[in-house]
């Protein structure tokens, strides 16, 4: 009997649909994105020796098929969008379809390290709530900047009861995220721990617990680099140049930096880390991010030995 040859499989997800493709074969297919198509997927697969079926995050309408795969004991993987436009390039690969895409996740799947597809209903329902919680405040921000503008009293009117809208609908989602976690113990201890910190409120804890689930795991070079706030060099030959952070979850980072500033100010131990950064010539962005790396590290070290906020360890 002829042992299979090991198959890696790329799915390039579209809001109707599933273009397919095989690594090692070239061979294509296309399913629809629903119930019935997820079935003839799997079908589909079966058989072959599957060794990882790789996926890009699609706005969400990559979930149903991931779990799906999951149910069937199938290796769903997830692959970085950024890393595979920079392979892509690497690869002079510059056309762009849905053909093309599933063979080039195929083939990043078989060449690349990925990570497995989480399935955890209450960390994506929780991630749904702390995007549109992001979204909202965006929104909020750009509307009150457009009112300190206007004249016109009906305009004005209008805008200020959207505001009023958008600002119900924070404190609304708030609410639902508190609940959430507070239903869940292990969610809920981590949050008493986070909120524990000097600084740290609700927004910082829900968007640690929903977009940083290995936070209390990862090491403290990976968590800064998952929050895109790990220093690289820029460096050849005798030419030394600036570190420089990039990559990451951008609405994670977002959020920590945010944090830092308060923490300058505000946590007696991060504020004196602060001041010796910039006595020691630090410019004011490189110590606010050297602040918001070490925030990631303490609350890290925080939820790894289950104790909370201590300054005197900090």
């Amino acid at each position: 009997m002829v042992a299979q040859t090991v198959q890696d499989i790329g799915i390039d997800v579209a809001k109707r649909w599933l273009d397919v493709a095989v690594f090692q074969t070239q061979e294509q297919a296309h399913f629809d994105n629903d119930k019935d198509g997820w079935a003839k997927l799997i079908r589909w697969l079966r058989g072959r020796t599957v060794r990882a079926i790789g996926m890009e995050p699609s706005g969400g309408y990559e979930r149903g098929v991931a779990k799906a795969l999951r149910s069937a004991d199938l290796p769903a993987r997830n692959v970085n969008p950024h890393k595979l436009r920079h392979y892509a390039r690497a690869l002079g690969r510059l056309a762009k379809n849905d053909r093309i895409d599933a063979l080039l996740i195929a083939r990043y799947t078989a060449e690349l390290p990925t990570r497995p597809v989480r399935c955890d209903p209450i960390a994506e329902q929780l991630a749904d709530l702390v995007v549109a919680r992001r979204q909202l405040s965006d929104d909020k921000v750009s509307l009150a900047n457009q009112l300190q503008q206007l004249r016109e009293p009906t305009v004005k009117r209008i805008f200020t009861q959207r505001l009023r809208r958008i600002e119900l609908d924070i404190a609304l989602l708030a609410k639902r995220m508190a609940e959430l976690v507070a239903s869940q113990p292990p969610l809920a201890a981590k949050d008493r721990l986070i909120q524990s910190f000097h600084g740290a409120g609700p927004v910082l804890s829900h968007t640690l617990l929903a977009l940083a689930p290995e936070i209390g795991q990862a090491s403290r070079r990976e968590i800064a680099a998952l929050a895109g706030l790990a220093p690289y060099d820029f460096d050849t030959g005798t030419f030394k140049g600036r570190r420089i952070i990039w990559g990451g979850r951008h609405a994670l980072r977002r959020v920590v930096y945010m944090a830092a500033l308060t923490a300058s100010r505000s946590n007696p131990p991060l504020r004196d880390f602060h001041q010796r950064l910039i006595a020691n010539g630090k410019q004011p962005k490189v110590a606010l991010i050297a602040v918001a790396r070490k925030i990631l590290t303490i609350l890290s070290a925080m939820i790894r030995n289950n104790e909370p906020w201590n300054p005197n360890r900090s």
